[in-house]
């Protein structure tokens, strides 16, 4: 029922913002006198975010439309090269020569399967554009696929990476971000105890829990003392009519981006305070900053409740690949039989999601690779976040990921020398923290002390999926803040006063 009443929430405060909407197209419009006054630079800063924190956000899109070639800019237009009802892999096509491309490396990046959509790594493939030929894994929301397809469970998932790297014919590189570092390395595992000609040339791992019993994160710690069927029971549910996936048993998006935002509530409640002001004086570059991220940030989609739950039972819970007894469709996984596959792992110094040494532990299992064919790389001072997107991606990461590819690439010459870093200039102070970047602050707990953050999530983890809190109150405090803001400008201008 707990779907049921998101989807009652939504409708009820549908009608309050299309009236807002309707109030800030009325009091923006050039032809209204009143547009260029206080009161209307209040009514429409007050209405976008009352209409903004009530909105259900849909999927966003890549929209890259041009990367550079070194002779200058190319345009990148998108194409759908292999489809399955849960994911399709997406080329991202640049305008060059067949020759030019033919030259570069093949990169699949397998984005995360975890509530948000694939274009959560937009900046990764910005950032690795220019020198790959790059696709992605853009999974489907389960909401939106009907029950006719199927189940979809974390075999399937590998099932699903084993094919999109047969399809490329095994002349790939493999990228994999966070959640799918473990079905990714099962995935080559089994493919190289068939001796599939079809292995990738490498497989990168970043921020992935592949032990998570090395440095557990207060996330692994909720996971492992709750237990499987205490997830079954408190955060699966099924979609409700009238969408296409109606009556799937879920993990709903909704619940995971509770679990987020409950980790930094008090700064996402002032990020929406600080884009009324930015309205109100017309700092429009602020205001567009907050659009672009929070529009990524709060559109989510849903897993399905099998594969949500054996991930958390594999991964999380009984820890199986590091121990050696993962199964995939009944067979073991062996990542000790990997020999042809060079790997890498990243890990950010100041990643609170998944802790320092988990991701690392790819190394220590793959036992048959020699020395000259792995390679570590710790961040310092990045956090989650950090490790697949921004400057310091841009900047640190993404060269040495370049390097490393490169390097085991048959048709290409490795990079002689990694690039140094040019230094940037410290961001300002902003709503987020020390660097004034939202993302900084979405996937990461509050700052404060270790133990301080540990509590917090545990708090976190227990309102978002169906604990002592109910899962949307982080929804409910927006909707409530943005609501206020709109009474206290009405109660402003009638002379009333601020309401409180």
């Amino acid at each position: 029922m707990l779907y049921h009443w998101y989807e009652l929430g939504h409708a009820a405060v549908k009608p309050a913002r299309i009236f807002a909407d309707s109030c800030r197209l009325l009091f923006e419009n050039p032809f209204n006198p009143l547009s260029q006054t206080l009161l209307g630079r209040h009514t429409v800063a007050a209405c976008e975010v009352f209409e903004r924190a009530t909105r259900r956000y849909g999927k966003p899109i890549f929209g890259i439309k041009q990367t550079d070639a070194g002779d200058g800019p190319v345009t990148v237009s998108e194409r759908i090269v292999w489809s399955r009802p849960f994911c399709r892999m997406v080329n991202f096509h640049r305008d060059l020569p067949e020759e030019v491309v033919a030259d570069q490396p093949r990169l699949l990046l397998v984005a995360p399967m975890s509530g948000h959509f694939a274009t959560l790594l937009r900046g990764t493939v910005e950032a690795l554009l220019p020198g790959h030929d790059v696709y992605i894994t853009d999974w489907q929301d389960a909401r939106d696929v009907p029950m006719g397809a199927g189940a979809f469970d974390l075999d399937d998932y590998i099932t699903y990476v084993q094919e999109m790297i047969r399809h490329l014919g095994g002349d790939v590189h493999v990228f994999a971000v966070c959640q799918p570092s473990v079905p990714v390395l099962a995935a080559v595992a089994l493919m190289e105890q068939d001796g599939d000609d079809c292995v990738p040339h490498s497989l990168v791992l970043a921020g992935g829990p592949v032990d998570t019993r090395v440095s557990p994160t207060a996330v692994n710690k909720l996971a492992e003392r709750k237990g499987t069927d205490w997830f079954r029971r408190n955060v699966t549910t099924t979609v409700p009519w009238p969408n296409m996936g109606f009556g799937r048993p879920v993990y709903p998006g909704f619940l995971q981006l509770t679990g987020f935002m409950t980790m930094n509530l008090d700064r996402h409640v002032k990020a929406h305070k600080d884009l009324f002001l930015n309205l109100v004086r017309g700092d429009g570059d602020s205001a567009d900053k907050h659009r672009e991220f929070y529009d990524e940030y709060l559109a989510v989609m849903d897993l399905t409740a099998e594969f949500y739950l054996q991930t958390i039972d594999t991964v999380f819970v009984r820890h199986a690949l590091p121990r050696g007894e993962m199964r995939v469709h009944g067979r073991r996984v062996d990542t000790g039989a990997i020999r042809r596959v060079a790997l890498m792992t990243v890990e950010g110094e100041k990643d609170d999601i998944t802790g320092l040494g988990q991701c690392r532990a790819a190394i220590g299992l793959c036992s048959s690779l020699p020395a000259e064919m792995t390679y570590h790389y710790e961040a310092p001072g990045v956090g989650h976040y950090g490790i697949f997107n921004g400057k310091r991606f841009r900047s640190e990461i993404a060269p040495r990921i370049e390097q490393f590819v490169r390097l085991h690439d048959p048709r290409s010459e490795a990079v002689a020398v990694m690039p140094v870093r040019a230094e940037e200039p410290a961001a300002q102070q902003g709503s987020f923290g020390m660097t004034g970047e939202p993302e900084h602050a979405a996937f990461t707990f509050a700052g404060g002390a270790a133990p301080e953050r540990s509590h917090r999530q545990d708090n976190a983890g227990a309102s978002a999926t169906g604990g002592d809190a109910f899962a949307g109150m982080p929804a409910l405090r927006m909707w409530s803040m943005a609501s206020q803001m709109m009474l206290d400008n009405m109660a402003m201008f009638s002379g009333a006063g601020p309401r409180h």
